[in-house]
């Protein structure tokens, strides 16, 4: 009868496993866990870069001259702040900084002051349309916004608002105000109901339910819903480029001025578009914590 013995060799760190007349089998160990930590970061650094990149690209680009920035795509070259000159010259950056600053902000504000009390009374006081009303307010973000670019223009234009801060907001407002709705309900629904009951227990009405309950429970839910409106829309092209000609346009239709009939210029391009998304670069760099808090809100009870 054959006889098995097995043995730790310490050395290499495999186990063997010898037998008489049969050679010593190695079984490799799996890889630590410390490993597939190594690897995953590099792969999330290399994600990072291929993501990052063309911001990257952009942002170079602005500091080349014309000529360099179409026949030398090197990223070693002389910098130059001539495209920024004249980008500034050309147009009051500061103006169209101020309008975009407004109109996010404002509509953002007025989106969340209508959709609190909406995701409230589906959340907490749902009736059997209140499924219903949901689905059909995210149906409406399935519409591409040119189907009703025409309506619009005329009511804004019989009412006055074209090219108005006041017309962007309104309309900035209905196209966050379905996901703003969405993302506050689903954290109100979180919320323990008896928190809420305890409150009209001891008298609370329902704005006091609202303003000194509800509100500071769900306040990084509230935060990060309000962020994501304001990237949204000061990323928003389509409707200032219609519905604004030079008062109150923002910083999407300062890009746009720099693609004109004789040709696309690609340093100044990238100098208005640079100097466009800096500021919601920041902003959203400095509350990153606060939207990533907000949208794991719930996530882990």
């Amino acid at each position: 009868m054959t006889t098995l013995k097995t043995k730790v060799l310490p050395a290499d760190g495999h186990l063997a496993t010898t037998s008489s007349g049969a050679r010593a089998r190695h079984t490799p160990l799996m890889p630590s866990a410390g490993m597939r930590r190594v690897w995953l970061t590099l792969l999330g650094w290399g994600i990072a870069l291929i993501i990052f990149f063309p911001i990257l690209w952009m942002v170079l680009t602005g500091f080349k001259t014309e000529a360099e920035a179409i026949a030398d795509p090197s990223l070693i070259f002389t910098p130059t702040l001539e495209s920024y000159v004249a980008v500034q010259a050309r147009a009051d950056y500061f103006k169209f900084a101020s309008n975009s600053v407004v109109v996010a902000f404002g509509s953002t504000l007025l989106a969340l002051l209508i959709a609190i009390p909406a995701a409230y009374a589906m959340a907490f006081l749902p009736t059997r349309r209140t499924k219903a009303t949901l689905l059909w307010m995210l149906s409406t973000k399935m519409l591409p916004p040119v189907g009703v670019l025409v309506p619009i223009y005329l009511i804004f234009r019989d009412l006055g608002l074209l090219d108005t801060r006041s017309g962007l907001i309104i309309v900035y407002t209905l196209m966050n105000l379905p996901i703003v709705v969405w993302m506050l309900y689903t954290f109100f629904k979180d919320l323990p109901r008896d928190i809420l009951e305890a409150g009209r227990m001891d008298g609370a009405s329902t704005f006091q339910e609202v303003v000194y309950l509800l509100l500071p429970l769900t306040l990084p839910g509230i935060a990060s819903t309000g962020l994501l409106s304001v990237i949204l829309s000061w990323n928003e092209a389509f409707w200032s480029l219609n519905l604004t000609s030079s008062n109150a346009a923002p910083l999407t239709a300062y890009i746009a001025s720099f693609s004109s009939p004789e040709g696309l210029f690609w340093a100044k391009l990238s100098a208005a578009s640079t100097m466009a998304i800096a500021p919601i670069l920041i902003f959203g760099w400095l509350t990153q914590k606060q939207m990533v808090r907000g949208l794991t809100f719930g996530a882990v009870k």
